[in-house]
């Protein structure tokens, strides 16, 4: 005998296709009626668990900042290049994971107020954990920095380039740029243009590790 879907599974399957979605199309272009169209259900069925759109998106939201929150907290362990790499990798994967947030940016701000209020309090979150990187790589060695007078431009620059890099990928090319198959080659572009704000301040020894591992990644 089959066991019936729980209300939780069922949930949790509607906010799967619904990321999916959100991500392929872009969250404007995707209706409720899409969403109970591709999951099969009916949208009585949908508005049960989540009786608007919005609802959808805040949690979705919700995810990315839980999942955020805990990747950042790991800024204040980077001690060289090789930490920074992987950490930003890894920033920019979570961020591709909910890339329409970030392909819709300003249009979500402007409806949703749950995620205009919130958003600030990730910039400032990202902001802090920037700072954390850079002040680790200083204890470590690899950097020289003039302290916050070119540490405090140069995390918010670090923070732009984070919150806006997948926008520059899709207007360099809007049909393809955030499919999939891409995803790899615009996850190193993005990880190595943050760290080549550092480059000024790099000691030799670690500017040419950054330069090897954004080659290697890229002939990978």
């Amino acid at each position: 005998m089959a066991t019936k879907k729980t209300p939780r599974r069922t949930a949790e399957r509607i906010l799967e296709v619904t990321l999916d979605l959100f991500n392929r199309f872009g969250e404007p272009n995707v209706s409720t009626t899409l969403i109970s169209a591709e999951l099969s259900i009916s949208p009585g069925n949908l508005y049960y668990h989540f009786p608007a759109k919005d609802e959808l998106i805040n949690a979705l939201f919700n995810r990315y900042e839980q999942e955020l929150g805990h990747l950042l907290a790991a800024a204040e362990n980077v001690r060289n290049v090789e930490d920074a790499w992987l950490f930003f990798h890894m920033l920019y994967e979570l961020i591709w994971k909910h890339r329409f947030l970030y392909r819709d940016l300003n249009d979500l701000l402007s409806k949703n107020r749950r995620l205009e209020t919130h958003f600030q309090t990730v910039l400032n979150q990202k902001g802090l954990a920037m700072r954390q990187v850079l002040a680790g790589l200083q204890k470590g060695g690899v950097l020289n920095m003039a302290g916050s007078r070119e540490a405090l431009p140069t995390a918010n620059s670090m923070v732009v380039l984070l919150s806006y890099w997948l926008s520059f990928e899709y207007v360099r090319d809007p049909r393809h740029a955030l499919e999939p198959e891409q995803a790899g080659a615009a996850l190193m572009r993005g990880a190595f243009h943050v760290l080549s704000l550092l480059l000024p301040y790099l000691e030799p020894a670690s500017k040419d590790h950054l330069f090897a591992l954004a080659n290697q990644y890229q002939q990978s």
